[in-house]
């Protein structure tokens, strides 16, 4: 186990900063969002829950604080349960409350020979490896709106790649969080849970919204063109 910081920080706006686990197999290596409002911060996903992203976080003391998992898979709800006001999809609320296997997917992780390059923690054993429950404190469902006061981000149902997948939507600002619903890299729909037929539905609206910019739950921010472009090359796949 060495001394380096387990998380890595970049800001993408002057609201929003990135924060990855560069030590996680890169398969699931989330990115994780930090947006600052003016009346309350997102925390949207939570990676692996190897280190305890809410100690790392700068969160203003006093301030509303809102969790918001855009899915309930393993690396994107491992510190879920660390904050207090969790969000999330109504089709994923019994899955939050559980964290089993069969839905969060951890045995893959686990399952994984190098699962990570360095330990989080001194003698961490990725066999004892869970996700501790998170029930959440408020359903999402699509329609829903997400107020922090300088921006109010409206739920998208974005199912396919998982059941209760969402994205958060800024109409004002253009700005798309579309966790793994879409990205820039090789989506994935084959694991338990996907649906295809429902990721054909979401990849048709996905390349019909007019966004300035979409931060995915991996790889690289993208622009209009680079989200609808994904989403046409999964349509031409799969149609």
């Amino acid at each position: 186990m060495s001394n380096a910081p387990w998380f890595e920080t970049g800001r993408l706006a002057e609201q929003v900063v990135r924060i990855s686990e560069p030590n996680v197999h890169r398969f699931f290596r989330a990115n994780l969002y930090h947006v600052t409002g003016r009346d309350a911060d997102l925390v949207i996903d939570f990676g692996m829950g190897l280190r305890s992203l809410r100690e790392y976080l700068d969160l203003p003391p006093g301030k509303p604080v809102l969790a918001i998992a855009t899915h309930v898979h393993v690396d994107h709800v491992g510190s879920f349960h660390e904050f207090e006001h969790r969000l999330g999809h109504s089709a994923e609320q019994e899955a939050f409350s559980q964290m089993q296997d069969a839905d969060t997917l951890a045995d893959y992780f686990r399952k994984q020979p190098e699962c990570v390059a360095d330990l989080p923690v001194k003698d961490w054993d990725p066999t004892n490896f869970k996700i501790a429950a998170a029930p959440l404190s408020e359903v999402l469902v699509e329609g829903s709106f997400i107020d922090i006061g300088n921006a109010c981000y409206h739920v998208l149902h974005l199912p396919g790649h998982s059941p209760g997948s969402v994205g958060l939507f800024d109409e004002q600002s253009g700005t798309l969080f579309c966790g793994d619903a879409i990205y820039d890299g090789a989506l994935v729909d084959d694991l338990p849970g996907c649906d295809v037929s429902q990721y054909v539905e979401t990849m048709e609206r996905l390349r019909k919204i007019d966004i300035s910019v979409a931060f995915g739950g991996h790889g690289p921010p993208m622009s209009r063109e680079r989200m609808h472009h994904i989403a046409e090359t999964y349509l031409r796949a799969n149609n």
